[in-house]
């Protein structure tokens, strides 16, 4: 079978369990964007370690690595919550995402930044949740001051974007 067909088989594949998969990620992960994380990542070790064509064995493998990545992940978030509560009650200053309510507004705000390009995404986290100049955040990204203050810009256009659409949809 050539790379072609394979790959509309797996694109069939993915179009009918896609949906359920997704549900499945929701509920293993702490957050949307979170079991977005979790299901590209699972898909990719789906892919890599079936191979061939989709069968019938492959949905429970992919709901598998779901969970196993879920679990990753969230050991991975409470090792680094650990080390920053560590470091917290070492210096004193609070990292300043514990800050973040655990609210409807933050949710679709972590969403909303899961949307948006990468490159925007890290000058965003940088300037709000690291407390860095433009002239910083270029010194840590190998980039311009003006060209961090530009993508802030950007992030913040696509942001407004994101959240609009998304609070349309809802409605």
């Amino acid at each position: 079978m050539d790379d072609s067909a394979l790959s509309e088989l797996w694109k069939n594949w993915l179009h009918e369990n896609g949906r359920r998969l997704m549900l499945y990620a929701r509920q293993q992960s702490r957050c949307e964007a979170d079991a977005e994380d979790v299901l590209q990542n699972a898909l990719v070790k789906t892919w890599k370690t079936h191979s061939g064509a989709p069968d019938e064995k492959v949905i429970s493998l992919a709901f598998t690595n779901i969970r196993r990545c879920a679990i990753d992940l969230g050991r991975s978030y409470d090792r680094r919550k650990k080390r920053e509560e560590q470091s917290v009650r070492e210096t004193g200053e609070l990292v300043s995402w514990f800050e973040l309510p655990d609210n409807d507004d933050a949710r679709a705000l972590q969403v909303a930044l899961s949307k948006i390009p990468e490159k925007f995404r890290e000058v965003v986290t940088l300037k709000i949740w690291g407390d860095q100049t433009f002239e910083e955040i270029g010194r840590t990204i190998g980039i311009s001051p003006n060209t961090a203050a530009s993508r802030y810009r950007y992030a913040l256009q696509s942001l407004r974007r994101v959240l609009r659409r998304d609070a349309a949809s809802v409605t």
